[in-house]
């Protein structure tokens, strides 16, 4: 912040400019279940745990928390998705309503909501059953997406891919062609058990994968960060890559010329208390694209991203951050510089 010029203040005013921004957020929707249970003990024929019910606990999650996130953060979001036609559409559609968000779901009856539920016992995540269909989504589909795309006039549009029959080789470029001028253009891609390659989203404004997702891409082991973040950020054409690295932070890109020192930058995490991780990519996702799109300054932008993935990380399942969540992380990282 000091080489940059930054301060604590202009964090904070930066928060303050999201309001009245427009963003559409089109991808896959998922639904978070968390079944929590006491261990009773195990079988003496089988290895089988048996686990006594207590609870069972829903949350919007995947591109639907994206865009919850914006909408606590200020903007105005409209979504895009695919949903069964089955109890957990009416969940989300209720859920995303009394959020505020805007969503304009295209109910497909050939496939299910997609539902991942995790077994939870004593603190511990004994098993997740995904209910889902991967399956590509129908050309019919795929007209309605893109056409609610090129006909809705935003300030930015986010493509948040899971892999769950929205974003494939087949779409994307579709996709990409329908968005309109002058947007603001950001993808985010989450594969934790599926294939995805976040260079498929070319010449875009912000992109933000994690070190795996980056590796797959390029098919790259053994390279360093920094050498890795320069290969994706050329390969991709992006113009902010943001480089999420788990509990080590994140490592930004600009194109500032990768032989500068001041083309990469890094940025710790600002997590205190590790509830549960999940779901701070989209946290990141979501401030940084509004920081992105309101100050263009991409180490605002980072700063604002990463303090609102670990305020995410601090609670159990998905919850929208709202600002006053990211301006406590900010009072506390400059009580921190102010005492060191």
């Amino acid at each position: 912040m000091n080489a940059e010029n930054i301060t604590f203040d202009m964090l904070r005013q930066t928060l303050g400019t999201f309001a009245g921004k427009r963003v559409h957020v089109i991808g896959d929707t998922i639904v978070d279940s968390y079944t929590y249970g006491t261990m009773i003990g195990g079988q003496t024929k089988t290895p089988t745990m048996s686990i006594l019910f207590e609870k069972k606990t829903d949350f919007v999650g995947g591109a639907g928390i994206v865009a919850e996130h914006m909408k606590a953060a200020g903007a105005e979001v409209v979504f895009s998705t695919i949903l069964g036609d089955d109890p957990y559409k009416d969940f989300v559609l209720s859920h995303l309503k009394k959020s505020g968000v805007e969503c304009r779901a295209v109910i497909d009856s050939t496939r299910p909501t997609v539902n991942k539920n995790a077994i939870v016992a004593g603190g511990y995540r004994l098993l997740k059953l995904d209910t889902l269909d991967n399956s590509s989504i129908s050309d019919h589909v795929l007209q309605q997406l893109t056409h609610a795309i090129t006909q809705t006039p935003v300030d930015a549009v986010v493509f948040s891919d899971f892999r769950h029959g929205i974003f494939n080789r087949r779409t994307i470029p579709k996709f990409i062609d329908a968005i309109p001028g002058g947007c603001y253009r950001v993808a985010d891609s989450q594969v934790a058990s599926r294939w995805g390659n976040i260079t498929e989203f070319s010449d875009f404004d912000l992109i933000t994968p994690n070190e795996r997702e980056a590796r797959f891409a390029l098919a790259d082991q053994d390279s360093g960060i920094r050498p890795l973040a320069s290969a994706l950020y050329d390969t991709a054409k992006c113009k902010l890559l943001i480089l999420k690295l788990g509990d080590r932070g994140v490592l930004t890109c600009r194109g500032l010329g990768h032989e500068r020192l001041d083309s990469f930058f890094v940025i710790d995490s600002f997590v205190d208390r590790l509830v549960d991780a999940v779901g701070a990519g989209d946290a990141l996702l979501a401030y940084a694209t509004l920081a992105m799109l309101t100050g263009k300054n991409p180490v605002i932008a980072t700063i604002l991203g990463s303090m609102a993935a670990a305020c995410e990380c601090e609670v159990d399942g998905n919850s929208p951050v709202a600002p006053d969540d990211v301006r406590k992380k900010i009072d506390i990282a400059e009580n921190q510089a102010g005492g060191a």
